[in-house]
This record gives structure tokens, C-alpha cells and sequence, in this order.
């Protein structure tokens, strides 16, 4: 087995001021959810956890940002956080997941040393308005549009598990694969009392044949699976590479925990893969 599986870390660099009312989000201050909540995580912090990543094999560092998209005060904190890692990490996949982006935002951002942007259509267009109302569907596929426009590399999916039809679900795989996304995070739905989106959790059997779909449909695209991966595949999880994964989150998320980075290490070794040492592999 020469398959290699890409490990990527986030950095919740601003979390929970988001006054948008996606209904599966719990960094939506509609919601009320219990997570801690800051403006600006210190730039030296955000450093010391790329360290970290990259020490743990992670070659693909995310900073992301709650809200609706950028505005000049937050544009300039992106990228000064993405210098100060670039100047230590200079090989590292700098990604930045920040929202709705201009073109000329996102050529600041690039500029700055960030590499991919990550926006995610989250759904089909028409389940969409089921679960926001405050911005539509159009404008994150416009942002996606936005990020091949200028160069940057696009990572765009989205949440299975969110009460959506098969019909829709694969809908939206097709409108990400009109895309053509060089990454796509695939995202389950992980149930919390505080959230307005009541939705019945996938079967194991399910989420694994989500996979496989979307491998089928996007055969040249890097499959990542991220949140909800531990809650969602259980004693499966496994499996996920069989069915089409090659790539997974380390640690933990924007704001529930995830594995120790050494046991998915441990997992994937044991299963006979390697672990990537280059994003263009």
C-alpha cells in the first residue's frame, strides 16, 4: 500500500462572534452555545500551535476566523498571523478559512503567504435555506469562484448529516465538483442540545458510503475528513481511507475536541499507509 493520507491542523484564531445564524454552527452568538469566545487569539500563540502541527506530522495549517467574512481590522490580523508563521514554517500549507472574501482580499491574503483558502458551500442550494437565512448560498459559491480567480488553491465542501435528502446531498456534492476544489473537507454533523438544527445522527454505514460517493464523483480531489469524524465513524473510522479518504484533521476543531494527533499517527501507520510529507504529492 503506497497510499499517502495528508494531515492538516486548524487554529481557531477568532472564535464566536458570529452574528450569522447558520443553524448547525455553535460559534453563532444566536445559539448561546457554551465555547470560549475571543476577538483575537495572541499572534505568538497562534505560532507556538503551527509549531505544534507541523512537529505532529500536519502539513497544512488553518487559520480560521468566526463571521459572516472579512472586513480591514480582521483582513490585517489574517495576515499578520500568517507572516509570523511563514517566518518560522515556511513550507507549511497556510490555509485561511475566513468567509465571504473580495478578490482583492483575497490577493492581500495571498500576498501575505497564505496558500489555499477554505470556503465551504456546506450544502445543495436548495436545502440551504434551510439552514441560514442571514447570507445565501450564491455568495460562498462566488467566494469559491473568487479564490481560483486569483490563484489560490480552493478547499471547499461541506456538512453531511445535516437532514438533508440523498437527492440533496447529492446535489451538493456536484455543485463542489463543478468547482473542481483541489481539497474537500467533508464534515458530519455533531449533535448539541443549544443548536436549533435538529437532525438524526448518520449510521456508520451511511457516513462511509457518503465517502465513497464522493470519491466517485471527485476522483482527482483530496478528501479530508474533519468534523465529527471520532463521533460519527466510531469503531469504523477506520475505514474511512478505504472508502476514499486521504485526508484527515489532527487535534482538535474549532470547538469540540478531536484525537491526540499520535493516535491517528499510530492509526494510519498501522493500517499499512504512509503519512505525506508534501501537499503536491
Amino acid at each position: 500500500m503506497n497510499k499517502s493520507i495528508f494531515l492538516c491542523a486548524i487554529s481557531n484564531i477568532s472564535s464566536g462572534s458570529c452574528a450569522e445564524d447558520c443553524g448547525f454552527c455553535t460559534q453563532s452568538a444566536r445559539h448561546h452555545v457554551d465555547i470560549e469566545r475571543y476577538k483575537y487569539k495572541p499572534v505568538d500563540q497562534i505560532v507556538f500551535e503551527a509549531n505544534n502541527a507541523a512537529n505532529n506530522g500536519a502539513i497544512g495549517f488553518c487559520l480560521v476566523t468566526s463571521g459572516l467574512g472579512l472586513d480591514d481590522k480582521k483582513l490585517a490580523f489574517v495576515c499578520e498571523a500568517a507572516r509570523a508563521v511563514k517566518a518560522e514554517l515556511p513550507d507549511l500549507n497556510l490555509i485561511a478559512c475566513n468567509g465571504i472574501a473580495t478578490v482583492e482580499q483575497l490577493k492581500t491574503l495571498k500576498d501575505a503567504g497564505i496558500n489555499s483558502y477554505n470556503h465551504n458551500l456546506e450544502s445543495s442550494k436548495t436545502f440551504y435555506t434551510k439552514i441560514c437565512t442571514t447570507h445565501s448560498w450564491e455568495s460562498r459559491y462566488q467566494t469559491c469562484m473568487n479564490v481560483k480567480e486569483v490563484g489560490l488553491s480552493l478547499c471547499s465542501g461541506g456538512i453531511f448529516g445535516l437532514g438533508e435528502s440523498k437527492e440533496e446531498r447529492t446535489a451538493f456534492i456536484q455543485s463542489v465538483k463543478a468547482l473542481s476544489p483541489d481539497t474537500m473537507p467533508l464534515n458530519f454533523y455533531i449533535q448539541n442540545p443549544a443548536l436549533p438544527l435538529k437532525a438524526a445522527p448518520l449510521s456508520e454505514k451511511e457516513a462511509l458510503e457518503i465517502i465513497t460517493e464522493v470519491r466517485a464523483a471527485l476522483p482527482h480531489t483530496r478528501l479530508m475528513v474533519a468534523g465529527g469524524r471520532e463521533t460519527t465513524f466510531k469503531s469504523k473510522e477506520c475505514d474511512i481511507f478505504a472508502a476514499g479518504a486521504d485526508a484527515i484533521v489532527i487535534g482538535d476543531y474549532l470547538t469540540t475536541k478531536g484525537e491526540l494527533p499520535a493516535s491517528d499517527r499510530e492509526m494510519i501507520e498501522r493500517l499499512g499507509y504512509e503519512i505525506a510529507t508534501t501537499c503536491h504529492a
